[in-house]
């Protein structure tokens, strides 16, 4: 039973290798040079970078944007729930009751968001 494993030890072993020997090679092949405040700042395309690094953003921005990745991705899924129902109508029965508990469990997601506020985008 071993036998069946040592191909995936052996790269394993050699991945790892890999892994030291470029971190070795960095360390020492690499410049040290002293950081100045010059070398610090952003490049932007040759301009002096002016006023802040970055705006900074609600965290109603990235909210958003888990929910939609979030009910986007369970989306997705039904695509393939509805071949395979349309294909297997005789076991359509158990088919339909576990897409409607999923779609069950969906909505109580989006009505905890709607509840907590994630969507009220006046506040």
């Amino acid at each position: 039973m071993l036998r069946d494993y040592l191909p995936i030890l052996l790269q394993i072993f050699v991945v790892a290798l890999f892994a030291l020997s470029a971190l070795l090679v960095s360390i020492l092949v690499g410049k040290r040079g002293t950081r100045t405040r010059a070398k610090d700042t952003a490049y932007e395309c040759g301009m002096i970078p002016q006023g802040e690094r970055q705006p900074r953003f609600s965290v109603k921005f990235y909210v958003v944007a888990m929910l939609f990745i979030l009910f986007d991705l369970e989306i997705v899924f039904m695509y393939p729930w509805a071949v395979v129902y349309r294909d297997s109508i005789q076991q359509g029965s158990a088919i339909f009751w576990s897409m409607l508990s999923f779609i069950c469990i969906l909505m109580v997601g989006y009505a905890y968001a709607l509840k907590k506020g994630a969507l009220d985008f006046k506040r």
